[in-house]
């Protein structure tokens, strides 16, 4: 009402509110209210630590500083008043979803029954998707694991998600070890879903197999896992970090993919065993 008063009548504009003029007037005379009087002076501390900080601090380590400075408030609070300040820190990392469903697309049976424990080579292959994140953005990594030994048995790399990732993993897998009618376990991702997949596999002799949507032990058995779980799976492999280390590996092969970014992959006895991060990723390729 204040901001319109040069160009309609203050008895016009309560009228039309609902509010009545001595109202109006009254809370004019009144001024700030102690509590608008802290949130301007808090405000104002925060924009000084968000200064400090060049502009990288949120609200949780914003509300940290104010603590050891021996301002005492609430998170919340913090929050709320760099959201009205149009403040916010800096996320280092975004979320990738990896798994997008294709709501068309008609899944596979699931032939596993979450019954992952294989008898032999070449008897069930799980394969899924996962990103390494680099200082030129994310490469995708599509991996084909043999449930048996753990083994990588096929890999592949690309700054994209589609269809033709997946299958270049699973052409590696099919040159290498040459299935007959074995299981190729997935998630429901459209890669894994599309025709194209599911042709490769027919002529492959792959079994495509899907579990439930949200099976937390499909999760837990995928080959994601290889490279963000800190365990040993058997066979000497030592997991740190992003790279899945093998001590009595050689290094055989170098890829050079879109951005800069080299990657390597660790054999030993002529059988892909892991794949090596990029250097870019702050991690070295002689670490092993």
């Amino acid at each position: 009402m204040s901001a319109h008063r040069a160009k309609y009548p203050v008895a016009t504009m309560c009228r039309v509110l609902g509010v009545s003029t001595s109202g109006y007037y009254s809370w004019v005379r009144r001024g700030l209210s102690p509590r608008m009087v802290s949130d301007r002076v808090l405000a104002s501390k925060i924009r000084a630590i968000h200064e400090q900080s060049r502009g990288t601090y949120g609200a949780p380590r914003v509300h940290v500083e104010l603590a050891e400075q021996h301002v005492h408030v609430a998170k919340k609070r913090v929050a709320r008043l760099m959201r009205t300040d149009g403040i916010a820190g800096v996320s280092r990392r975004k979320r990738v979803r990896t798994t997008r469903r294709n709501p068309e697309a008609q899944p596979a049976p699931d032939l596993v029954q979450r019954h992952f424990s294989a008898i032999s080579p070449d008897w069930l292959w799980v394969a899924d998707i996962t990103y390494v994140p680099t200082w030129q953005g994310f490469l995708y990594l599509a991996v084909v694991m043999d449930a048996f030994s753990r083994r990588i048995v096929g890999w592949a790399m690309a700054g994209h998600m589609r269809t033709e990732l997946v299958l270049d993993a699973l052409n590696m897998a099919v040159q290498q070890r040459r299935p007959v009618n074995v299981v190729g376990h997935s998630d429901h991702g459209s890669q894994y879903t599309s025709l194209a997949y599911g042709k490769r596999c027919k002529e492959a002799g792959v079994r495509p197999s899907m579990g439930s949507v949200g099976d937390t032990r499909v999760r837990a058995d995928r080959p994601q896992d290889l490279t963000h779980a800190s365990r040993r799976p058997p066979g000497g492999v030592r997991v740190h970090r992003r790279v899945v280390q093998h001590p009595a590996a050689a290094l055989r092969l170098g890829v050079s993919v879109p951005g800069g970014v080299r990657a390597a992959v660790v054999v030993r006895g002529g059988v892909t065993t892991s794949v090596l991060d990029c250097p870019r990723n702050r991690v070295k390729p002689n670490c092993f």
